[in-house]
């Protein structure tokens, strides 16, 4: 493995392998089939990228990503390795010339999609060709119980007929029991070493809010946690992504759409944005996002309820791809739930596929609805224990409250029988309320015992109680009947009295935390932070001129490994994780020349906490106190704490914060130190015994100042 670990070293920049790639590896060189189940970013790519450039000949690559071959192409050349593409996208001459490359041996890497992959030209350019290895990437689209299905992908299994001495790697980032073993089936890989990671993502935060308007908590939820950062959000329709990208221009973010009704030159040229540019949020309908490499999204937002957990699972992988904190942050509401029963059940597929298709929508609701940790359910999906609550999602940061809800739930329940099951949730719910409506006097539903029954409840709350009914199964939709809630057999022992029911208690308002989790730049310190942004900045204008991602020149993660250790000079700089020996080569004199250009602050270069640092630099600016408080949505009182660090720190003084005269500061110092002579010092005693001349923020501040 000497050779591989140099290649590694030499061409990525990375001093060890992760996970199980080098087991992976091993493997692949030695010739065998490999099965390999990895969450997305976890390093699959490298798995086969090194065994075809250690092994003869050229690693065949199939990919359903016709879109984004080149900039995987830029990627791996820019890492100092030969790759190409052939694809649609191409001009005859350019597809010969890669044909001519192919057979001279003068090619790492090629990649191409399932449908030429199998066609009698293509095969018939292999023959001629020595190759390392096939890689099967998105081995997934091969299970017609999967959730991206792709008929090309069944003919793959020809190529261990043709070529059956060359060693074949299937990857995918998400795959239940079934549709794994229907990856062994379909591609003949029965015989094939399995590797099966984690499937944890545990820098990404999972929250998941129901209710209404989910335009307006969107926006709470970007603006409060990711005001400047690149993200996804998911639609349902075409409409919506064209509305709702809209809505976040208007709101002045960069927000592009993309769905297959846009024309293709269109949906290329806002893909490019999206990789190349920063701060980008791509509005798509789930057409987009598979194998897209861009490592700082920082969050995936879903508009409305994925269809199985599958679908969940991978799109809010596309989060977080470099480790750094990330969101997944979900809204769905009564509407889906009905939507999506109604397509399961007006599918024309046969009942087999329709029976799995609501398996797992109702797994996807169970998520939606339940009270305990979001992680474990999506663990136990895909056949992973976790033992313990992950902490790190909604559930097990603010653990939802239930409440006794049988009663409620009868009534419910009550109304739809007594209305005679011809109505949809909100007509139910005027009844419940007692609206005076002409359409419930016409039908004499005003005569009902169920008629303002439920007026100690909501119209909200009326609705989240409808949702967690239809989700467990007392309620069906009613396709044919325009959507009319009917009783299923389930609700019998609950409207008997025989059982009761504890659901999620509404919550009226989502309030929004900035926290650690969803800081994308948490990671760089106040002090660091301007050499940050000079490297950012220079990064950009690289890549503008390249042609290319920013993160194809480095990511983020480097970026702040190198603001970590601040090497000066390039033995030092070849340590930093992701900078290769070509990268070294291109980058290092200009990075160096930077570090030197942005010494770091000595005076924020401490112990400190960076929300305390971010305070003192404020502070050392000039500005005021009262507007630092409003500047950070903090309370003037948290300003002055965070001063009292500084000032125990040597870092300012008291006087600077406090504004007082020596003589005032020494009058308080005597009646400290007088009242920490007697025992149990409480600055209570202080203030007091100062008749309250001066406020708990200045006799903190003037306490700090004085040493131990």
């Amino acid at each position: 493995m000497v050779q591989a670990l140099n290649i590694l070293k030499q061409r990525f920049g990375y001093d060890s392998f992760r996970f199980q790639q080098q087991e992976i590896i091993e493997t692949l060189i030695r010739g065998q089939d490999v099965l390999v189940l990895m969450p997305t970013g976890g390093g699959k790519s490298v798995c086969y990228q090194i065994p075809a450039i250690i092994r003869e000949g050229t690693g065949i690559v199939i990919s359903p990503l016709i879109a984004l071959m080149q900039d995987q192409v830029d990627a791996l050349e820019h890492n100092g390795i030969r790759a190409a593409f052939l694809n649609s996208t191409q001009s005859a001459e350019q597809q010969q010339q890669v044909r001519q490359q192919l057979l001279n041996n003068e090619i790492d890497l090629l990649y191409v999609a399932p449908e030429r992959a199998m066609t009698a030209d293509f095969l018939q350019l292999l023959q001629l060709t020595t190759i390392s290895l096939f890689a099967i990437d998105e081995a997934h689209c091969v299970s017609q119980w999967g959730h991206d299905f792709r008929r090309d992908y069944q003919n793959l299994y020809r190529l261990h007929d043709l070529f059956p001495e060359i060693p074949r790697i299937a990857l995918t980032a998400t795959a239940d029991q079934r549709t794994r073993h229907e990856i062994e089936q379909q591609l003949n890989l029965q015989q094939a070493e399995k590797f099966i990671h984690s499937f944890d993502r545990p820098n990404i935060f999972y929250q998941i809010t129901e209710g209404q308007n989910n335009r307006q908590r969107l926006w709470n939820f970007i603006n409060g946690s990711h005001a400047q950062d690149a993200g996804i959000v998911y639609c349902l329709s075409r409409k919506q992504v064209d509305s709702t990208a809209s809505w976040l221009c208007a709101k002045g973010r960069n927000a592009l759409p993309y769905h297959a009704g846009l024309d293709k030159e269109m949906r290329a040229d806002h893909q490019r944005k999206f990789l190349q540019q920063e701060s980008v949020i791509i509005v798509a309908t789930i057409a987009f996002g598979m194998g897209i490499d861009k490592p700082d999204v920082r969050f995936v937002a879903h508009m409305n309820l994925p269809k199985n957990i599958e679908s969940y699972y991978q799109e809010t992988g596309r989060a977080g791809r470099d480790g750094l904190p990330a969101n997944a942050w979900l809204a769905y509401g009564l509407q889906d739930v009905i939507t999506l029963r109604q397509m399961a059940q007006d599918s024309d597929a046969n009942e087999d596929h329709k029976r799995n298709v609501h398996h797992k929508l109702e797994a996807m609701l169970g998520l939606c609805e339940q009270t305990r940790c979001r992680r474990q359910t999506i663990l136990n999906y895909f056949d992973e224990v976790m033992e313990k609550p992950c902490g790190h999602c909604d559930n097990c940061v603010t653990p939802p409250p239930t409440w006794d809800a049988t009663e409620a739930s009868r009534m419910a329940l009550s109304c739809i029988y007594r209305t005679g099951q011809r109505f949809g949730v909100n007509y139910l719910i005027d009844v419940l309320l007692g609206k005076p409506h002409e359409r419930i006097i016409q039908n004499n539903h005003d005569k009902v015992s169920t008629y303002g029954i439920g007026t100690l409840l909501s119209n909200a709350e009326w609705h989240s109680i409808y949702r967690q009914l239809i989700a467990l199964g007392y309620i069906i939709s009613d396709a044919e009947s325009y959507g009319a809630l009917k009783l299923a057999p389930q609700c019998k022992p609950l409207l008997k009295g025989d059982e009761s029911l504890q659901l999620r208690q509404y919550t009226k308002q989502e309030t929004v935390k900035k926290t650690s989790s969803t800081k994308s730049r948490s990671s760089v310190r106040v002090a660091d932070q301007p050499l940050f942004n000079a490297l950012r900045t220079y990064r950009k204008d690289l890549a503008e001129k390249l042609g290319v991602p920013p993160f194809v020149i480095l990511h983020d993660k480097t970026l702040q490994d190198i603001c970590r250790h601040r090497p000066d000079n390039h033995a030092q700089m070849a340590t930093i994780s992701g900078i290769g020996a070509k990268k070294l080569d291109m980058y290092g004199a200009d990075i160096l020349g930077l570090i030197a250009q942005h010494p770091i602050d000595n005076a924020l270069d401490n112990g400190l906490s960076d929300t305390v640092n971010e305070t003192i630099k404020l502070f050392r600016e000039g500005i005021a106190i009262p507007q630092i408080a409003r500047q950070r949505e903090l309370t003037e009182s948290s300003v002055y704490h965070h001063l009292c660090a500084a000032i125990a720190e040597d870092i300012v003084t008291a006087q600077e914060v406090v504004e007082l005269d020596q003589s005032s500061i020494d009058d308080i110092i005597y009646t400290i130190e007088l009242s920490t002579e007697d025992s149990g010092f409480s600055m209570k005693t202080v203030f007091e015994a100062l008749e309250g001349a001066y406020d708990y923020n200045t006799l903190n501040c003037v306490k700090a100042s004085l040493r131990e």
